[in-house]
């Protein structure tokens, strides 16, 4: 039997390991908080995306179409599909007019029809071109932990808690992991054939401590603002898009509505890149202010829909986001694999969005990762 360590505890982590040991390795699931899928896997907007997000990457629309009802299928009970979501299509500053969302969902094969009139009445016409009623959900992350701890229960994995993950070598056939409990100097050696680094905005935290390349990668601080919103808009999400707008829809284990803005969540960024210092995430996000931007998202967003300025401001979640630099052009949320990364044995994984787990759960498989040594 293979003994493998996963490395994080999100979402990606956990389904990865779920899925290595119910091939039959023994795993080994490092987190360094205590409790799984507390950070970047909760905050966050909570949407699972249906493809229609992406209209400047048909790619990455089409994988949503394919994930979206293996997702919904699959974690039904941790899915609300209570609210109507509105796609609406803003101006002047749009990077797609509302003919061409209708032609990119045409081609996508998304559902996507004329928003109600009650909800066109809701919007400033002179910043909203077009309004469409569209399919798409939002996850209960909460609800979708306690499912996750229940099925790596059942496949066998092997938790560790508070425990972060610090180096990797090679030694022999096999991978030597340096691990240290929360709180405590001294650090452990344990050994593995296989290491799935899954840490999101922390996977070039073990690259750097081991002296590895580092890989590509952008960061943001991000503020996510949780809100209660006026009676019209409680069965309801809104997207106005595409280019520097904003989405306000619901956040299922808070009760609240998220709300964010392409322009004002972002706070603060920067980029690993091989050669320069490498800035670990958790110092860069512990040591930025928390001074909210929330009145500058609500007072933009209230020029397209005015009844927005009812929006009461609960709290803020924040966090580091990460994506590919590749993504900055068209927005699209390829998944990251990197194979035998430096080390034989050692591979990296990192995805954009909840539901695109599955690309990466199809390459690894794909790939006979994890199934060619014992």
């Amino acid at each position: 039997m293979k003994d493998i360590i996963v490395v994080g505890g999100g979402f990606f982590g956990v389904c990865i390991a779920e899925h290595l040991a119910r091939g039959g390795a023994k795993v080994h699931l490092y987190e360094r908080e205590n409790a799984l899928m507390t950070r970047a896997s909760f905050n966050n907007q909570a949407r699972v995306h249906n493809g229609y997000h992406y209209p400047r990457s048909v790619l990455t629309a089409l994988r949503s179409r394919l994930s979206f009802p293996r997702f919904v299928d699959e974690f039904r009970d941790c899915i609300d599909s209570s609210f109507e979501m509105q796609y609406l299509i803003g101006k002047p500053l749009g990077k797609v007019t509302g003919l061409q969302f209708q032609k990119f969902c045409d081609r996508v094969g998304a559902r996507c029809v004329p928003a109600s009139h009650a909800v066109q009445d809701m919007v400033n016409p002179t910043f909203i071109e077009a309004c469409f009623s569209v399919t798409e959900y939002a996850f209960d992350a909460v609800a979708l932990r306690e499912k996750m701890l229940g099925r790596l229960s059942d496949a066998g994995v092997e938790l560790h808690m508070g425990v972060s993950v610090e180096r990797v070598r090679q030694e022999g056939p096999g991978l030597v992991v340096e691990v240290r409990k929360e709180g405590e100097l001294e650090s452990n050696e344990v050994h593995a054939s296989h290491v799935f680094n899954c840490a999101y905005s922390r996977i070039n935290h073990l690259n750097a401590n081991s002296g590895l390349e580092l890989i590509p990668l952008k960061h943001e601080v991000t503020e996510m603002c949780l809100v209660e919103v006026p009676p019209e808009l409680r069965d309801i999400g809104i997207t106005v898009m595409c280019g520097p707008f904003f989405s306000v829809m619901p956040f299922p284990s808070a009760g609240l509505h998220s709300f964010s803005h392409v322009r004002y969540t972002p706070h603060y960024e920067w980029s690993d890149q091989q050669g320069e210092r490498y800035d670990d995430s958790l110092r860069v996000l512990g040591g930025h202010g928390r001074k909210s931007a929330w009145r500058h998202m609500q007072k933009d967003a209230a020029r397209y829909i005015p009844l927005l300025e009812q929006c009461v401001y609960k709290r803020s979640l924040w966090e580091t986001k990460t994506v590919l630099p590749r993504s900055e052009s068209d927005d699209s949320r390829p998944i990251l694999l990197k194979e035998d990364h430096s080390l034989k044995g050692l591979h990296c994984v990192m995805g954009g969005k909840i539901d695109n787990v599955y690309d990466a759960i199809d390459a690894i498989s794909a790939r006979g990762l994890a199934s060619s040594r014992g």
